[in-house]
């Protein structure tokens, strides 16, 4: 389960720095004046910060490397004692 949030962490910050946001469709502005029809989208855009890109990506490392010693490796080496 640890390694798996920690690949999560990674890619997401691989992709937070790559493409540093996401943009959505906001609101959709309409107006029916006889037979003539105008829609207007608006598009809105979300900024995702380099640190946080960063911290994504060194989290999960860091949960990667760590993860070799928490899992069910203790208890098969306190068997053998």
């Amino acid at each position: 389960m640890r390694k798996a949030i920690a690949l999560v962490l990674v890619v997401a910050g691989v992709l937070a720095l790559v493409y540093r946001g996401f943009s959505y469709r906001g609101e959709r502005h309409e107006a029916k004046v006889g037979p003539l029809s105008i829609q207007v989208d608006e598009k809105k855009r979300v900024e995702i910060p380099v640190w946080a890109g960063v911290a994504a990506v060194a989290g999960g490392v860091v949960l990667l490397l760590a993860g070799g010693g928490g899992g069910g490796g203790g208890g098969k080496a306190e068997r053998k004692r």
